[in-house]
């Protein structure tokens, strides 16, 4: 088992977190808060299209490819807190939900139109259809934990405001919120689709991977805590 777990698709997925931290973190350095704001908003549209591939993963037969990026709109909120305020991490979470519904509302008044071509319709069609449930929940997960997180995220830091404890400020918030995310999503999406036993599963193996995810995020909280941004330096020039 030790060995299988060195698969192509394992490694590549971590490969695939540090690469979607570490353009969250140029994102930062480049353009600052606007930068966080634009990683926010991407990043909820392009997890919502990705979450559609399921892979073999780790001790896992079925997971998205969604975790990773929807994983990195958690530190940039965390981000956010840090270094400016509440105030600034909240907009950025409406920004996201508001990019999510005008996104899906845009693409599906897409493929209303007749094609010329039916089957780059048909594939538009099969990535791109909606399971309503499966969006409630996908917007409600959403909404309700980046704002469990945000305030969790601020009362910690309230305790405890040295940076030494900036990890448990990140880790802290984010597995609390990361965990109402995966219970909001399942019940709403396959409440009443699946037996008990299968529900849990899929709640299981979906937080764990979000609970790796949020553990490999904090070195990049540390860093970015370090980083002024380039559009920021005549702002601070000590």
């Amino acid at each position: 088992m030790f060995i299988d777990i060195f698969t192509f698709n394992n490694i590549f997925a971590i490969l695939f977190t540090l690469i979607n931290f570490s353009l969250l973190v140029i994102a930062y350095k480049l353009f600052g808060k606007i930068g966080l704001f634009s990683w926010i908003v991407m990043s909820s549209i392009v997890a919502n299209i990705i979450v559609t591939k399921v892979v073999d993963l780790f001790w896992f037969e079925a997971a998205t490819l969604g975790n990773a990026t929807y994983g990195s709109i958690f530190l940039a909120t965390d981000v956010l807190s840090e270094k400016y305020t509440k105030k600034d991490a909240k907009m950025s979470v409406y920004l996201g939900f508001f990019a999510i519904i005008s996104s899906t509302l845009i693409i599906q008044l897409a493929l209303l139109f007749n094609p010329v071509y039916q089957d780059i319709q048909d594939n538009l069609q099969g990535v791109f259809a909606l399971a309503p449930r499966i969006v409630i929940g996908s917007l409600c997960a959403f909404l309700i934990s980046q704002l469990l997180d945000i305030t969790l995220f601020e009362r910690i830091k309230q305790k405890m405001p040295e940076t030494k404890f900036l990890w448990i400020r990140n880790n802290g918030s984010t597995l609390i919120s990361q965990l109402l995310d995966s219970i909001v999503f399942v019940l709403i999406a396959f409440y009443g689709v699946f037996e008990l036993n299968i529900l849990l599963s899929i709640l299981i193996s979906t937080y764990i991977l979000k609970f790796l995810v949020a553990i490999l995020d904090t070195p990049f909280l540390y860093l970015i805590k370090k980083i002024t941004p380039l559009n920021e330096k005549d702002e601070n020039p000590l």
